[in-house]
């Protein structure tokens, strides 16, 4: 029999995914969208990502606290998250310094992040020397790869000490054995690391929880829900230029596993696309630019890592790629960033396929010496000079006409409608389609 409860409708979550190699503007578009939810989640990677979020004249960067927590929500870190404890700890106290109170709370089936980590993600990439993958080198990967080797610690052993201490030594001699290999001399103290990591298990207890539960209830009462991604969906450990990738499901599906909810929760999907391409680290990139151009690119774009402070490569936009992340994420609406760094270009370009051992390719191969081979097959447009920065307030019509064009067969040529058009970094600069 029915109560006579009243129940409100069940809310489907939002979706926010990279689109290219990541730093497409991910913070700065789940800031903006956050605006009309409650939860803003995270749900894979771990502190190797950066969110930069301008409000005002104040600037935040985040690496493991979800964007919307700036803007006044709760940010959840999901199961699918590697978390650094001594990082969040850091990145808490940042915010709170800055006035902004932050509501958290994290999955107790997220990885946690230990020392040997750290150490083995250093040592690996000096092992692989000329073949690294160019890690961040914060024990991302390995953590990783002792979470699917069933060696890893969850939040949920931080909260009981008996279990931290079986694991730890169980884990430690093995971890010690494979610095040996690795020619590190450091020694891994059983009773340093329990203590540490017990701290950590007492600083957070009030905010861990089951996240799927939470979750779950939150969408069945008709509460916004937000999922944020890290990186962007080529650097997929499964549909990215594999193995130069991270270690997690970057594409929509991940999000219903590092959060804990069903396909059938999901409804719209954005994809955050950068106006050009960039990526950071090592592995190909058929539309990278050596020329002025491409330093044109760098230098107007600001193309520095938000958490590693590398410099970024800078190429023209690439849709083979934006169309593989397109259907693998089923975007449902595209976000354009960063449209103005191409002001001043008299000309621009746009790869439409690829030509490969005289076969032309609409598809991203998975064989990276195929990619190799491939060229850049280029659409050509007429440059503008400079786009109009109060874009929120003048609307779609001010643009450029060149502009239109370009923003028009991005959104032809993907199959998939433009949600947003952001021409800087503030609020004020960008228009909701």
């Amino acid at each position: 029999m029915p109560s006579n409860q009243e129940h409100q409708k069940p809310s489907k979550a939002k979706v926010i995914v990279g689109t290219q190699w990541g730093d497409e503007g991910k913070g700065k578009v789940t800031d903006f969208y956050s605006a009309d939810v409650d939860y803003v989640v995270r749900f894979q990677g771990g502190n190797n990502a950066g969110h930069t979020i301008i409000v005002g004249d104040d600037v935040y960067k985040l690496h493991l606290i979800p964007s919307g927590v700036v803007a006044g929500k709760t940010g959840i870190i999901g199961n699918g998250v590697v978390v650094d404890p001594k990082v969040l700890i850091e990145e808490i106290a940042g915010l709170e310094k800055s006035g902004k109170e932050v509501k958290l709370i994290i999955s107790d089936r997220a990885s946690v992040i230990m020392p040997y980590h750290r150490l083995l993600d250093g040592a690996e990439e000096r092992y692989l020397g000329g073949k690294k993958i160019g890690t961040t080198g914060r024990g991302i990967g390995p953590c990783y790869s002792d979470k699917i080797a069933r060696r890893g610690i969850k939040f949920c052993d931080l909260l009981n000490p008996k279990e931290l201490r079986e694991k730890l030594e169980t884990i430690l001699p093995i971890k010690q054995a494979l610095l040996k290999v690795y020619g590190m001399d450091e020694t891994l103290d059983v009773d340093a690391i329990y203590e540490e990591y017990k701290g950590y298990g007492e600083r957070f207890a009030q905010f861990v929880t089951d996240v799927s539960v939470m979750l779950n209830d939150a969408l069945d009462k008709g509460e916004g829900v937000m999922l944020e991604g890290a990186q962007g969906t080529m650097l997929d450990v499964d549909f990215g230029t594999y193995p130069y990738t991270t270690s997690s499901h970057i594409i929509s599906g991940g999000a219903c596993i590092g959060a804990g909810i069903g396909p059938q929760r999901i409804g719209d999907v954005i994809g955050i696309t950068k106006a050009y391409t960039t990526r950071v680290g090592e592995g190909p990139f058929p539309t990278e630019l050596f020329d002025g151009n491409g330093d044109h690119l760098g230098t107007k774009g600001h193309e520095f890592g938000t958490t590693t402070g590398r410099k970024r490569r800078c190429g023209w936009l690439d849709l083979v790629v934006v169309r593989h992340s397109c259907r693998l994420s089923g975007i449902t609406g595209l976000a354009i960033t960063k449209l103005d760094v191409l002001d001043g270009l008299e000309e621009l370009k746009v790869c439409v396929a690829y030509e490969c051992d005289g076969e032309r390719l609409e598809h991203f191969p998975a064989s990276l010496d195929k990619l190799a081979r491939c060229r850049p097959v280029y659409e050509t447009f007429k440059g503008w000079e400079k786009l109009p920065s109060d874009l929120l307030e003048r609307g779609w019509n001010a643009l450029p006409k060149e502009a239109r064009d370009y923003l028009g067969f991005i959104a032809n040529n993907t199959g998939v409608p433009l949600s947003m058009v952001s021409v800087g970094p503030k609020r004020s600069q960008t228009l909701i389609l």
